[in-house]
């Protein structure tokens, strides 16, 4: 081809040499007979020919080469189905539509919850989750089983403040079923602007009654880490996701309690989902020792890649780490790296049991891919993945923190009979009030109970449950939930026990 071109150049520079040699004034002539001119036309398509077929038959390929598409053999049946109802489906298809559905399809077969194909609107709703705030009900949930389940809901949320658990089945949102969704498609119908409802129908355990949550949406908070120190210098920090700001959150609560005496941590992450891999390790190395592991990364046809602290190591304090059934991924490697590399014991409930990474391909228009693409491993080579952690202390929480919320747009009153009158009954008696027999019914003495807690909050006697009286009734329980909480009194009993030991040998030496 290059000897084309050059040949066709130098043909146009002789015709550009032989107009300007036309301009100027003749200096000689030359005559050509017909049969010479005739016999040189006939010796040059010769010569042409012959060059045209030199290229052919020994110039590079790509002179010769025809580009065709290469079909890739194990995807002919779907170009098939494709073709097949692009030409003859009752309906023209939309192509957008049926792309997705193919994508989906693939993720739906990897039977993989955490892998999953979202559109663009989806992606957004996704990447706000980590880095910012954003306007919902505040619940972390997963498909399992063809159900959406909750993993746990953010602390502060309204799904908590509404008594959404770990583990609840949502079957219906405003009346519409999600059975069958991804949970990236439930996440659409359960989110929406703050201010606005939507009424979750729930199924918690084996019960076969269902609960209706009505739900306020909110701004969910961004703040992940939460911090308080009593007298005794036992900080408890909580840690409700692992997102872009947790490590400078903690950080900076850290150096607070520090200042003021700090002698021993109460690390808490139950009911968190999890969220960002590398905050997780951050953390971790604050209080593990240079060069013991942290987690073990383990890729398809790989070895274990073996993270080990990086001597950023600033809190050489007894901890005490609390998980339970909410506590998923990060917060798993958190609690896996903590008791295996720096000997901090384990209070509450079996973790999650989430043992596998995820990554994510961003598309060009703005959907992506979202896929798990390796196992972690705690230090010591465990893979926790449907199994969870177990605790070194299993303490269960009281059977009234696993009540379940009243709708404070309904109306309890005598001559009801349901479960929420049982529900509201076992309320009262939790908190020192007095209903008679605990049954589905509310009866004068349920009224007399109630009253004297409207008295005792300062509200309109009415001996009914409704609006106000119900808020009121809530946050009364939630509050001795967190007062007497069984997993912090435990946590702040062995760490008692360690400090006196720890006291009591520098004594004696």
């Amino acid at each position: 081809m290059e000897e084309q071109n050059q040949q066709e150049n130098s043909h146009i520079e002789n015709d550009r040499e032989q107009v300007e040699q036309s301009e100027k004034p003749a200096k000689k002539f030359i005559q050509i007979k017909p049969f010479t001119f005739i016999m040189l036309m006939f010796i040059t398509i010769l010569l042409t020919a012959g060059l045209t077929i030199f290229a052919l038959t020994f110039g590079e390929e790509k002179v010769v080469e025809v580009v065709k598409p290469v079909e890739r053999e194990e995807f002919s049946k779907l170009y098939e189905a494709y073709d097949e109802l692009k030409e003859r489906y009752y309906i023209e298809l939309d192509d957008e539509t049926i792309i997705y559905g193919a994508i989906n399809g693939m993720f739906d077969a990897l039977g993989d919850p955490y892998s999953d194909y979202m559109n663009k609107e989806e992606a957004a709703h996704f990447n706000s989750d980590l880095s910012s705030s954003f306007q919902g009900i505040g619940a972390e949930i997963q498909e399992r089983n063809g159900n959406i389940v909750v993993v746990s809901p953010i602390k502060n949320s309204p799904a908590e403040k509404a008594g959404i658990q770990p583990e609840d089945i949502i079957l219906l949102v405003d009346g519409e079923s999600i059975q069958g969704m991804s949970a990236t498609e439930a996440v659409l119908l359960i989110r929406g602007e703050k201010g606005t409802p939507v009424t979750l129908t729930i199924q918690r355990g084996s019960s076969e009654n269902l609960m209706e949550v009505k739900i306020i949406r909110d701004d969910i908070p961004i703040e992940t880490v939460y911090g308080e120190m009593g007298e005794d210098k036992i900080a408890h920090i909580q840690i409700t996701s692992f997102s872009e700001q947790t490590y400078k959150e903690l950080i900076k609560i850290l150096e607070q309690f520090e200042k003021d005496g700090m002698k021993s941590i109460v690390l808490d992450v139950r009911q968190n989902p999890g969220g960002y891999l590398t905050s997780a390790i951050d953390i971790a190395n604050l209080f593990v020792e240079e060069g013991k592991p942290i987690v073990q990364l383990q890729e398809r046809d790989g070895e274990p890649q073996v993270i080990l602290a990086d001597g950023s190591e600033k809190y050489d304090l007894p901890i005490v780490v609390l998980i339970d059934n909410g506590s998923a991924s990060a917060s798993e490697i958190l609690a896996g790296a903590l008791s295996e590399s720096d000997n901090a014991k384990i209070v509450g409930l079996k973790s999650f049991g989430k043992g596998t990474v995820q990554t994510v391909k961003n598309l060009p228009d703005g959907s992506n891919l979202k896929y798990t693409n390796g196992k972690w491993l705690t230090p010591n080579g465990n893979w926790i993945n449907e199994k969870g952690i177990e605790p070194d202390f299993v303490v269960d929480y009281p059977e009234y923190a696993k009540l379940t919320y009243i709708d404070p747009s309904a109306e309890l009153k005598v001559g009801n009979e349901s479960i929420t009158v049982n529900n509201a009954e076992k309320m009262l008696d939790a908190l020192g009030y007095d209903v008679g027999t605990i049954d589905n019914a509310y009866d004068d003495d349920t009224a007399a109970a109630v009253e004297q807690f409207q008295e005792d909050k300062n509200l309109k006697l009415t001996g009914i449950i409704a609006g106000e009286t119900t808020y009121a009734l809530m946050d009364a329980l939630r509050a001795k939930i967190e007062n007497e909480d069984p997993h912090i009194l435990k946590a702040h009993e062995l760490l008692k026990e360690q400090l006196e030991s720890s006291d009591n040998k520098a004594d004696q030496e």
